[in-house]
């Protein structure tokens, strides 16, 4: 073992400081060959057996909620009640459905494509898959990997993000009681262990949930070995909020998804753009909707979001607000809490370009900005005109509008008169600078197998 570790800040600034280990090549590779050692008879368990155990896990994270709580409440400050409530059970209700996907994996049986000959396909693991996770959801994102991973028959080593890697260790310790040895594996630490993991010859297929600079590192490291490859990148979805709506209920509730989780979420309601004829009225209420929205440590009951995760993230988030044109008009919050942590008011910015910084790039903080559009080519044209392309929303009472909106935009999501319902029976991914590759759903079960022919 390296023995070496790394300090973790407490994101609400009222923790100790705590330390994590960071694995070195050796940890790296003692991982990636317990992995290889245990694909064989992984992969030739039934996919009967593969459910039992998956369904047992699931029981086990149900079974911890207070542990798991915990865990992720101190690795990222987040309210315990919104993880506890809304992310656990979705974490579990993913293992569950993956478990019930691994005795569906299709194949296929023809015969004669050639006279007296019949050709089969089957659906096999693809290996060893390294998995590295981000900071904003550490256990649902690393469930969104491990599960189809592990259901396909394959073996995992995960990474998870440098700042928030207990609920990673949490779920190997309690997977460890229903997987065999080597089955699933965490290593923690900064970029240089992902990068050993990335570059280790026992790994077949690298899936990484992270930013476009590290999806692009991932990718050109495992070019040079022909590892396949998932990326789940960033994203700065555009809401087109046309004139028929409902202003006042839509502009509550937009503001509510919108700062969820601090606005830390690829698909967050970044760039609202409304059509001009209620520009106005919209833009005040979204406005009195976000300055009603608190801020504040787990501890604090009435806090609807956390902390930034790290203070690098805060300082980008300042970098980005410090910069705006002089015609920008900041609505409401633009500053962080005067207090320890990285806290940072919800915050609106309106008199935005196009072409401008806070417009063009993700933010990945509680700050949402607000454009005006006169016609529905106008509102497609700004909503595609950005580099990220992994969701969108449309909201108008017009079908025939919306089914347009959902065809024309370039994004892997569209929702309509909603957003960021994610379910686990439909996929999660992205086009253009998002990456590609699908998480959840049968789509996401498939990115973990390849395909052979057999021909009798």
């Amino acid at each position: 073992m390296s023995g070496a570790w790394m300090e973790l800040a407490d994101p609400a600034g009222v923790g100790p400081v705590r330390r994590a280990p960071r694995s070195g090549p050796a940890d790296v590779a003692a991982a990636c060959a317990a992995a290889e050692a245990a694909g064989g008879p992984w992969a030739g368990r039934t996919p009967a057996a593969r459910q039992r155990a998956l369904l047992d896990l699931a029981d086990a994270l149900e079974g911890h909620a207070g542990r798991l709580t915990a865990a992720e409440v101190a690795d990222t400050g987040k309210p315990p009640l919104l993880f506890r409530t809304d992310e656990l059970p979705a974490v579990v209700d993913v293992v569950r459905f993956f478990a019930g996907a691994a005795r569906g994996l299709p194949g296929t049986a023809a015969a004669e494509y050639a006279a007296g000959r019949t050709s089969l396909l089957r659906r096999e693991p693809v290996g060893v898959c390294a998995q590295i996770t981000p900071w904003n959801y550490p256990l649902m994102m690393a469930v969104w990997k491990v599960a189809p991973a592990l259901a396909a028959g394959n073996t995992v080593v995960l990474k998870p993000a440098d700042t928030t890697p207990g609920s990673a260790v949490l779920l190997a310790r309690i997977a460890a009681a229903h997987l065999p040895p080597g089955v699933l594996n965490v290593v923690c630490g900064d970029r240089d262990t992902g990068r050993a993991l990335v570059g280790h010859p026992a790994v077949r297929m690298v899936a990484v949930t992270g930013s476009v600079r590290a999806g692009r590192e991932i990718a050109s490291a495992a070019a040079d070995d022909l590892k396949r490859v998932h990326l789940e990148l960033g994203g700065n979805a555009p809401v087109i909020v046309h004139e028929d709506v409902d202003v006042r209920a839509v502009a509550a509730e937009l503001a509510a998804v919108a700062f969820y989780n601090a606005g830390q979420d690829c698909t967050a309601a970044a760039r609202l753009l409304v059509h001009d004829r209620v520009y106005e009225e919209f833009t005040e209420a979204f406005a009195t909707a976000a300055a009603a929205l608190r801020t504040g440590p787990p501890g604090d009951a009435s806090a609807d979001f956390g902390p930034l995760n790290n203070a690098a993230q805060l300082a980008s988030v300042r970098g980005l607000l410090a910069r705006l044109p002089d015609r920008a008009e900041v609505l409401t919050g633009g500053r962080p809490l005067d207090r320890p942590g990285f806290f940072h008011r919800p915050t609106v910015v309106a008199g935005v370009r196009q072409e401008d910084e806070i417009v063009q790039e993700e933010v990945f903080g509680p700050v949402v900005t607000v454009q005006p559009f006169r016609s529905e080519e106008e509102a497609l044209r700004l909503a595609d005109g950005v580099r990220y392309g992994l969701a969108a929303s449309v909201w108008t009472r017009d079908l025939d509008r919306a089914l347009r909106a959902t065809r024309a935009l370039r994004t892997g999501i569209v929702w309509v008169n909603t957003h960021g319902t994610t379910v686990s029976e439909m996929p999660h991914g992205g086009v253009r600078h998002s990456g590609y590759g699908s998480d959840l759903s049968l789509a996401g079960l498939l990115e973990y197998t390849q395909v052979k022919h057999v021909m009798l």
